[in-house]
């Protein structure tokens, strides 16, 4: 399976990643002013602050699908506001409150504390992952879970919320399901949240021991 680490030069190519799978899943081209915003909030943070932490699929041509985990999500939210927000200040204008689409996705990337969901110190880390249809099918993405699964458990983590897709801003849900053999279903609850509300579909997973 042509699974990496991530490296520095694939920057460019998750970035694009991110915003091709940035309408829930399909291409987010145009859909904001500016195609970076996206990637700004969904990719860039956890390749700047947690790069250890990414893996990619390359075929042979460059990335075409990834995964992004931050294993303390407290932590991490710490170092988006110190480290990430300054960014986001120099690039954006925030809208508080927000009222067009524009300005809720901005808001989201100007609102750390929406990562400190109810479950946070129970399922401490969080992901990302995605991958552009061509990839999809394929056991790639089962792939990526299981390799960060394995990741998380050598450290100790025991549990992450998963992301999966980019709803329209305020139109969110979240579930509790399993997401790998490598982990185990939390609980049998559907909620929404804060967390949810940055991609959608929210799954909770337990590592096993």
């Amino acid at each position: 399976m042509p699974i990496r680490n991530y490296d520095p030069t694939d920057h460019a190519a998750v970035s694009r990643i991110c915003l091709l799978t940035g309408a829930g899943g399909t291409d987010a081209t145009g859909q904001f002013e500016s195609d970076e915003l996206i990637p700004d909030i969904w990719a860039r943070p956890y390749l700047a602050l947690e790069p250890d932490w990414a893996w990619v699929v390359d075929e042979g041509s460059g990335a075409l699908g990834y995964i992004l985990c931050a294993p303390n999500t407290r932590s991490f939210t710490e170092s988006y506001r110190e480290q990430w927000l300054p960014v986001l200040a120099q690039r954006y204008e925030h809208v508080d409150p927000p009222r067009t689409d524009d300005e809720k996705m901005r808001h989201l990337g100007f609102w750390p504390d929406r990562m400190l969901i109810a479950e946070v110190d129970e399922y401490p880390a969080h992901l990302h992952i995605d991958l552009l249809p061509e990839l999809q099918g394929k056991g790639y993405g089962r792939a990526l879970i299981d390799t960060l699964v394995g990741a998380l458990r050598e450290q100790g983590v025991p549990g992450c919320i998963s992301r999966w897709t980019r709803p329209t801003p305020g139109r969110e849900r979240s579930t509790t399901v399993s997401d790998s053999p490598s982990y185990r279903q939390a609980a049998p609850t559907t909620r929404s949240s804060g967390f949810g509300s940055s991609r959608g579909s929210q799954r909770t997973s337990r590592a096993r021991r």
